[in-house]
């Protein structure tokens, strides 16, 4: 395999994690060791590993999984080599000390030397769900996690929480924090997926990993870490304007993650602005 430079003994299918249609398999090699290899199938899949590779080369640090080899065929079927991480404990369950050391990451991470070529965070993207509500409730009403008066009474607040988040920044971010990125090896917490990174405010990583830390049986935000509520209203609407969405092609359980991620993330923006509880 030209990705590697070593020749494979077996490929075997690896299943269970990741929401995009993207090849995943554990390579076994002529030496003994083993890989984890990803590879693309189409433009979109093709195009995040592109990205992630990049950042592979920008960043160094434990946290990172071993790059082990890299090959672009030029279409539709880069594929990616790293660090065989199968053996290490994928949360859930979780307990406090792994979710600081989850945060403690995030620091570690924002204090790296900045790469000259690292993107800035697409900050509409981030931070416009709860206009994108206003624009068409629909979606997010179809959830029936509240009712309408409720979103209107609820909305000016929502939105001049959400606006004055601070997003810009200058530190490094993974900016997909969740059980299926992470893993705990040998002393080492290890984040994959790298596609996403960009530079910005690294207090975002830590708002969006905590409603699905405590969707999967975690500690509540409020009792590991202290969120500004600006920041916990630009999560809430985040998921907010998506899930409720229909289905991503070729990725079904992106929504219902989405809709786990706001039951969680919408009761904690309704805490943290003194919101009146939720009507339905």
């Amino acid at each position: 395999m030209r990705a590697i430079g070593t020749p494979v003994v077996r490929v075997t299918p690896f299943t269970g994690r990741g929401y995009t249609p993207a090849r995943r398999m554990i390579v076994e090699l002529s030496d003994g060791t083993t890989v984890f290899a990803k590879q693309g199938v189409n433009e979109y899949t093709a195009g995040e590993l592109r990205r992630e590779h990049a950042n592979y080369l920008r960043l160094r640090g434990s946290f990172l999984p071993r790059l082990r080899g890299w090959d672009d065929d030029g279409g539709l079927e880069p594929i990616i080599m790293l660090e065989d991480l199968s053996g290490a404990h994928w949360p859930p369950p979780w307990t406090v000390d792994q979710v600081r050391k989850v945060l403690d990451t995030v620091t570690e991470i924002a204090a790296q030397p900045v790469p000259d070529d690292m993107p800035a965070l697409e900050e509409e993207w981030v931070g416009g769900g709860w206009n994108a509500v206003t624009e068409d409730p629909e979606p997010f009403l179809s959830l029936g996690m509240c009712s309408a008066s409720w979103l209107d009474r609820a909305l000016p607040v929502l939105m001049d929480a959400a606006s004055s988040a601070r997003l810009k920044g200058d530190s490094v971010l993974h900016l997909d924090v969740r059980s299926d990125n992470l893993c705990f090896a040998n002393g080492r917490t290890v984040f994959v997926d790298w596609n996403h990174a960009c530079l910005a405010n690294p207090e975002i990583d830590k708002a969006f990993f905590l409603p699905s830390m405590h969707a999967e049986g975690g500690p509540a935000p409020d009792e590991v870490a202290t969120v500004e509520p600006g920041l916990v209203a630009v999560v809430a609407g985040f998921f907010a304007c998506r899930a409720g969405l229909p289905p991503v092609p070729d990725a079904p359980g992106v929504r219902p993650i989405q809709r786990t991620q706001l039951e969680v993330a919408l009761p904690w923006a309704i805490r943290v602005l003194g919101l009146p509880a939720v009507s339905s």
